[in-house]
């Protein structure tokens, strides 16, 4: 994602280097992130996503030569999501504190900004669960989904990514995750039993978290394993990257506002405001919700 936001001095009394909060925040807004591992974000002017797909397909005809054939008739339906969410962040600074703030604290301040963007976002998707396909306990025992929840342990998490890519397989998606990779975003203890798990199988866990700048993620049985503390409750994300939308203003996304005497339900507050803001929306689209998992786990 490139920025191109221009800032526009506000008259202020006193310097906060507002250039440079911008450019640290989009800078924060820059870093690798899960929702931007796994989902297709499409940073766009436009309110709304659209994604046509064939609700019915022809089929091959018996024909005899000599004779006719017949053509055989197809339907496209016009998918479509509408990107009106929106927060947005204001940070309220005091004209006294606005003095005596150093570079160095503004610069960490404008970071945070961006860390608590991306980690909305992040807890957004998560929450989401409903537009996924479930994964529980039943569908581990014969692919049928009971909604009774998965105990995560040593003994079963090789079979948990074995099952999700065997369900992949049968809704024909093993073309897509060829293409764009498979993933699963585990809670912290469901992590480190993987880590062990591999670890006690000879699998060196180091390798691409260095290569490629997260933390907390590795390349195992073929699927991106990665780990959030921001899951609701008993709910794990996992299936084919790339597949789950995300609609992200382009214009709002990274910007920066500056406000001089901003204004209160009580008054004017004596200082600045610094305004940052998101506006977005996430679809599982029909064609693709068979290779997104919802997998429910205790824990």
């Amino acid at each position: 994602m490139t920025f191109d936001h221009t800032y526009t001095d506000s008259g202020w009394a006193n310097d906060v280097f507002p250039a440079e909060w911008k450019t640290k925040l989009q800078e924060r807004l820059e870093y690798n992130t899960n929702w931007k591992e796994v989902c297709d974000v499409i940073y766009t002017d436009t309110n709304t996503m659209f994604a046509p797909y064939m609700s019915s397909v022809p089929s091959l005809q018996s024909h005899t030569r000599g004779t006719p054939y017949t053509y055989q008739v197809f339907t496209i339906t016009s998918e479509y999501v509408t990107i009106n969410q929106s927060e947005a962040l204001a940070i309220p600074i005091d004209r006294a504190d606005l003095a005596q703030l150093t570079f160095i604290k503004a610069m960490d301040l404008a970071e945070l900004q961006g860390q608590l963007i991306d980690e909305y976002l992040e807890t957004d998707m998560l929450a989401n669960h409903a537009m996924w396909t479930n994964f529980d306990a039943g569908t581990l025992v014969d692919g049928t989904a009971t909604t009774v929840a998965i105990d995560v342990d040593i003994n079963n998490i090789f079979q948990i990514i074995g099952k999700m890519k065997t369900l992949i397989r049968e809704a024909n998606g093993m073309k897509l995750a060829k293409r764009n990779g498979m993933f699963i975003i585990w809670t912290a203890t469901q992590f480190e039993v993987l880590e062990q798990f591999a670890a006690a199988n000879g699998w060196n866990t180091a390798d691409y978290a260095l290569k490629n700048g997260i933390s907390e993620g590795f390349m195992y049985r073929g699927v991106l394993n990665l780990s959030s503390n921001l899951h609701d409750s008993n709910h794990v994300f996992g299936g084919v990257r790339k597949l789950f939308a995300l609609g992200i203003c382009k214009s709002t996304y990274g910007d920066v506002q500056f406000v001089n005497e901003p204004a209160t339900a009580d008054g004017a507050l004596s200082g600045i405001g610094v305004v940052s803001r998101i506006d977005w929306e996430f679809k599982a689209w029909t064609n693709t919700k068979g290779l997104l998992y919802d997998i429910i786990t205790n824990g």
